[in-house]
């Protein structure tokens, strides 16, 4: 059975704003980032689940 590809918001503009800590294109964190494959399923979905509230915040920022 092939292995199915890990979902990713990483939209390839990768800068991490220094005031919130969030990347200007995904909305994820560094730390988060950089353990996005060992985070699992229910990890990444969890992250996901915060996206659009950062994006939004960041976006009320005027940085997005």
């Amino acid at each position: 059975m092939p292995l199915e590809p890990i979902k990713s918001p990483c939209i390839k503009v990768c800068a991490v704003d220094g005031q919130t800590g969030f990347c200007l294109g995904c909305g994820r964190t560094l730390p988060e980032i950089g353990r996005w494959v060992q985070m699992g399923a229910e990890g990444r979905e969890a992250v996901f689940s915060s996206l659009p509230d950062r994006i939004a915040k960041l976006e009320q920022l005027g940085k997005r």
